[in-house]
């Protein structure tokens, strides 16, 4: 990969730099609710039956889209739609024009860098598959932010 490759925007990236961007916090895997009048989206602390609860990270990765239709496909055309990401997404930050977080993993070189700063969603969460639908208003929550150093 080339150095500092995400300063090139998000458009000129390869795939392997692509994925590489993302910290793997999982919060995009966070079921969101919409209300049906205002079209607000509120976040929960359920997440996706594919995200494995134990170790973090998509189960089924390379299969997502098929199992789960529903799976947000971000891309640097949609990016700019997609109003719910945090604000610590790197997607968004690139997209936005702002830096990487201090604890990123390409920024701190540690894989761990949003687990230890408090972006991670592992050991915070449930899955889909032990709640049922008409409970998920009960798991609506406000995600903090992590520092933007750390």
């Amino acid at each position: 990969m080339r150095d500092r490759f995400w300063k090139k925007g998000l458009a000129a990236l390869t795939p392997e730099e692509w994925e590489a961007l993302c910290d793997g916090c999982g919060r995009c895997c966070l079921v969101k609710l919409e209300d049906e009048d205002t079209g607000e989206i509120f976040t929960t602390s359920v997440v996706c039956a594919l995200y494995d609860t134990e170790r973090g990270g998509c189960s089924a990765y390379a299969r997502r889209h098929a199992l789960m239709p529903d799976c947000l496909r971000i891309t640097p055309e949609t990016i700019g739609h997609i109003s719910w990401l945090p604000e610590t997404c790197a997607y968004r930050r690139v997209h936005e024009g702002r830096p990487l977080p201090a604890w990123h993993p390409l920024i701190c070189g540690d894989p761990q860098g949003p687990r230890r700063a408090g972006a991670s969603i592992l050991g915070h969460v449930i899955s889909e598959r032990d709640v049922k639908e008409e409970d998920l208003p009960r798991f609506m929550t406000d995600w903090p932010a992590p520092p933007e150093q750390s």
